[in-house]
Protein backbone atom coordinates (compact mmCIF):
# COMPACT_ATOMS: atom_id res chain seq x y z
CA UNK A 1 0.00 0.00 0.00
CA UNK A 2 1.16 3.66 -1.26
CA UNK A 3 0.93 6.04 1.39
CA UNK A 4 0.60 9.65 1.49
CA UNK A 5 4.68 10.65 1.98
CA UNK A 6 5.14 7.73 -0.52
CA UNK A 7 2.81 9.75 -2.76
CA UNK A 8 4.45 12.91 -2.22
CA UNK A 9 7.60 11.65 -2.80
CA UNK A 10 6.63 10.04 -6.25
CA UNK A 11 4.98 13.81 -7.41
CA UNK A 12 8.15 15.33 -5.90
CA UNK A 13 10.17 12.97 -8.10
CA UNK A 14 7.67 13.58 -11.11
CA UNK A 15 8.31 17.24 -10.63
CA UNK A 16 12.01 17.11 -10.90
CA UNK A 17 11.86 14.84 -14.06
CA UNK A 18 9.37 17.03 -15.57
CA UNK A 19 11.23 19.88 -15.15
CA UNK A 20 14.38 18.47 -16.13
CA UNK A 21 13.58 16.90 -19.46
CA UNK A 22 10.94 19.64 -20.10
CA UNK A 23 13.40 22.63 -19.87
CA UNK A 24 16.83 21.11 -19.38
CA UNK A 25 16.84 18.59 -21.70
CA UNK A 26 14.91 19.35 -24.82
CA UNK A 27 16.26 20.07 -28.05
CA UNK A 28 14.68 22.96 -30.38
CA UNK A 29 14.99 19.59 -32.82
CA UNK A 30 12.44 18.25 -30.43
CA UNK A 31 10.46 21.40 -29.70
CA UNK A 32 9.65 21.71 -33.37
CA UNK A 33 8.93 18.08 -33.59
CA UNK A 34 6.12 17.94 -31.39
CA UNK A 35 3.66 19.70 -33.55
CA UNK A 36 4.13 16.67 -36.43
CA UNK A 37 2.15 14.24 -35.36
CA UNK A 38 4.24 10.86 -35.87
CA UNK A 39 7.74 12.45 -36.22
CA UNK A 40 10.13 11.02 -34.23
CA UNK A 41 12.13 13.87 -32.65
CA UNK A 42 8.63 14.52 -30.59
CA UNK A 43 8.07 11.11 -30.16
CA UNK A 44 11.32 10.67 -28.53
CA UNK A 45 11.01 13.56 -26.02
CA UNK A 46 7.59 12.40 -24.58
CA UNK A 47 9.27 8.61 -24.61
CA UNK A 48 11.82 10.30 -22.95
CA UNK A 49 8.76 10.77 -20.05
CA UNK A 50 7.63 7.83 -20.24
CA UNK A 51 10.65 5.82 -19.31
CA UNK A 52 11.81 8.05 -16.44
CA UNK A 53 8.64 8.07 -15.12
CA UNK A 54 8.58 3.99 -15.14
CA UNK A 55 11.61 4.08 -14.04
CA UNK A 56 10.30 6.40 -10.73
CA UNK A 57 7.45 3.91 -10.54
CA UNK A 58 9.50 1.24 -9.90
CA UNK A 59 10.85 2.00 -6.82
CA UNK A 60 7.63 1.75 -5.37
CA UNK A 61 5.68 -0.79 -7.19
CA UNK A 62 6.07 -3.78 -9.40
CA UNK A 63 7.93 -3.70 -12.90
CA UNK A 64 4.53 -4.22 -14.86
CA UNK A 65 2.81 -1.45 -13.05
CA UNK A 66 5.60 0.73 -13.60
CA UNK A 67 5.76 -0.11 -17.72
CA UNK A 68 1.78 0.85 -17.53
CA UNK A 69 2.51 3.67 -15.71
CA UNK A 70 4.65 5.28 -17.71
CA UNK A 71 2.98 4.04 -21.14
CA UNK A 72 0.02 6.31 -19.78
CA UNK A 73 2.60 9.15 -19.35
CA UNK A 74 4.20 8.69 -22.80
CA UNK A 75 0.69 8.75 -24.51
CA UNK A 76 -0.67 11.82 -22.52
CA UNK A 77 2.56 13.91 -23.14
CA UNK A 78 3.11 13.28 -26.54
CA UNK A 79 -0.68 14.49 -27.56
CA UNK A 80 -0.97 17.03 -25.05
CA UNK A 81 1.90 18.60 -26.27
CA UNK A 82 0.90 18.24 -30.38
CA UNK A 83 -2.61 19.83 -29.15
CA UNK A 84 -0.50 22.56 -27.32
CA UNK A 85 1.95 23.24 -30.72
CA UNK A 86 -1.06 22.62 -33.30
CA UNK A 87 -4.00 24.49 -31.45
CA UNK A 88 -1.99 26.44 -28.93
CA UNK A 89 -0.16 30.58 -29.41
CA UNK A 90 3.51 30.80 -30.05
CA UNK A 91 4.41 34.66 -30.02
CA UNK A 92 6.11 34.57 -26.48
CA UNK A 93 4.84 38.28 -26.49
CA UNK A 94 1.43 37.91 -25.90
CA UNK A 95 -0.54 37.10 -22.44
CA UNK A 96 -2.63 34.06 -24.95
CA UNK A 97 1.23 32.25 -25.42
CA UNK A 98 1.79 32.06 -21.72
CA UNK A 99 -1.52 30.77 -20.97
CA UNK A 100 -1.58 28.60 -23.26
CA UNK A 101 2.32 27.46 -22.03
CA UNK A 102 0.54 27.45 -18.39
CA UNK A 103 -2.15 25.07 -19.16
CA UNK A 104 0.04 22.76 -21.29
CA UNK A 105 1.93 22.10 -18.08
CA UNK A 106 -1.22 22.15 -15.63
CA UNK A 107 -2.75 18.87 -18.16
CA UNK A 108 1.04 17.41 -17.57
CA UNK A 109 0.67 18.17 -13.49
CA UNK A 110 -3.30 16.58 -13.02
CA UNK A 111 -1.86 13.64 -15.17
CA UNK A 112 1.00 13.13 -12.48
CA UNK A 113 -1.79 13.45 -9.72
CA UNK A 114 -3.99 10.94 -11.70
CA UNK A 115 -1.15 8.57 -12.02
CA UNK A 116 -0.47 8.63 -8.86
CA UNK A 117 -3.58 8.06 -8.07
CA UNK A 118 -3.73 4.86 -9.87
CA UNK A 119 -1.58 3.37 -7.41
CA UNK A 120 -3.04 5.08 -4.10
CA UNK A 121 -6.55 3.95 -4.73
CA UNK A 122 -6.09 0.82 -6.42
Amino acid sequence: MINIKIALLILLLLQIKHWYIDFVNQSMEEVKSKGIYGDWPGIWHSGKHGLATAVIFSLFVSAPVAFAIGVLDFATHYHTDWTKMNYGNRDITTPQFWNHLGLDQMAHQIVYIILIGLIVWK
